[in-house]
């Protein structure tokens, strides 16, 4: 991950934790009162996920390009 990034958080916890919160909306715990709060953390967490993995595949390609030099 780039070191502009916040979160010390690999990939594979933010999916552990976003699969924790999607798993919560078909939970007992559910309260319609807290999900538009734990949606907007599932959206943000998603959205991390999705920019840390084009920065992985960014830095793939560019060693893939280097590489074949």
């Amino acid at each position: 991950m780039s070191a502009t990034n916040k979160s010390s958080k690999t990939v594979q916890e933010k999916i552990a934790e976003l699969d924790g919160l999607m798993a919560w909306f078909d939970g007992e715990e559910f309260e319609l009162e807290l999900a538009i709060d734990k949606f907007a953390a599932a959206e943000k967490l998603a959205k991390d996920i999705e920019h840390d993995l084009e920065t992985l595949k960014n830095t793939i390609v560019k060693v893939k390009h280097d590489f074949s030099k």
